[in-house]
């Protein structure tokens, strides 16, 4: 590995994950990011570790990797943390999904019954026994899944703490810096295009989450299918009396939408997220921003007194079947990373672990394998 020429197309969470782990094991690695590090997705992002609570009976691969990857999150949070001389707000309380009308306690029902089924670590509680663990939830809610090992991460200090332990061990990075191209000589990826000209590599790496096919070069049954999924979010700011440690999430079985409360360590409360299939487009939207206020307040009513602190819209990088794609692909040297969709901050430690020791050894691990590019 050492000297080896690594590009990164795309500087978010996983780009920034796996250039510091091929970075760490001696590799010479450049991220060119179109625009700000970090300040696509992984910025947006709620950061809960979910792997049950995004858990379908039609998605078990996922399933797997989503809850391996949360299986060494503590190793990477160690890890990250000692580099990075910084908390990223790691936090294990767990996670509450209501039901607060009678039919969304029948579809709470249901989900209890497939994550029983599937195996999963979650208990069954009352509106009393939620309420009892969160003293701000309504007294409207009717029942709840308890899932303990569901956690958070602030993502924004992961964004910050990888840039920085990346940059420590020596990548390098060009911000505002798009790949025009990957070049692809005789079936093989020798390097990128950009607006400085080419720049070659032994290995390169696409990471660029939604702009992913928006990239040119590659042959059209090589192109990733991977769309933008807008997601409209807030913040306010919690205060003495108004304070919940758990991520909350609802299930709606009619209006308002389904929406998530996610409680950071400095007091701002997290509200997301609006799923919108509107192409490129980023503005806040009323409707979009009322409907995630009406939900949280159903939710937890003492929210009406909260400081609004901010509004953002973010762009998830969503494949055909909403699962990432990773792996080899059929032109040599070029590895894909991309197309993560709700799971981003999830499998960061997964996919930088699993893709850098791709590039180490020339070896697919047996976890990666269901989510190659020719599976579509």
């Amino acid at each position: 590995m050492k000297n080896k020429k690594i590009i990164i197309i795309g500087g978010g969470v996983i780009g920034l994950g796996i250039g510091w782990q091929l970075a760490k094991a001696g590799a010479a690695v450049t991220i060119h990011e179109r625009g700000q590090v970090g300040r696509g997705a992984s910025w947006a992002a709620g950061g809960m570790l979910g792997p049950i609570a995004e858990a379908h009976i039609d998605e078990l691969d996922l399933l797997k990797l989503s809850n391996q990857s949360l299986a060494r999150y503590p190793e990477w949070v160690d890890e990250l943390e000692s580099e990075a001389e910084m908390s990223i707000g790691y936090r294990a309380e767990g996670t509450l999904i209501i039901g607060i009308e009678p039919d969304d306690t029948y579809q709470l029902r249901h989900a209890y019954t497939l994550y029983q089924d599937l195996g999963l670590n979650v208990e069954w509680l009352s509106g009393q026994a939620a309420r009892e663990i969160e003293g701000a939830l309504s007294p409207y809610v009717t029942a709840a899944i308890r899932c303990e090992t569901d956690h958070q991460v602030d993502n924004r200090l992961m964004v910050q703490a990888l840039l920085h332990a990346y940059q420590l061990r020596g990548g390098m990075l060009h911000q505002h810096s798009s790949v025009e191209r990957i070049v692809i000589e005789n079936g093989t990826a020798t390097g990128v295009q950009t607006a400085d000209g080419f720049q070659g590599a032994d290995v390169c790496i696409l990471a660029a989450g939604c702009w992913s096919a928006q990239i040119s070069g590659l042959p059209e049954t090589m192109i990733p299918p991977v769309r933008p999924v807008k997601g409209q979010m807030l913040a306010l700011q919690m205060r003495e009396g108004i304070m919940i440690s758990n991520v909350i999430r609802t299930v709606k079985a009619r209006y308002p939408m389904p929406v998530y409360l996610v409680p950071r360590t400095d007091g701002r409360l997290v509200i997301g997220a609006t799923t919108e299939e509107l192409g490129f487009d980023t503005d806040l939207i009323v409707g979009g921003i009322y409907e995630l206020l009406h939900g949280a307040f159903e939710a937890v009513p003492a929210i009406y007194k909260l400081p609004l602190i901010e509004t953002w819209t973010g762009l998830r990088p969503g494949s055909s079947d909403n699962a990432p794609i990773l792996g080899k692909t059929p032109i040599e040297n070029l590895i894909y990373a991309t197309g993560h969709y709700r799971n981003g901050i999830l499998l960061t430690p997964i996919t930088a672990y699993e893709i850098s020791t791709l590039v180490r050894t020339g070896e697919v691990s047996e976890i990666i394998a269901p989510f190659h590019l020719d599976r579509f």
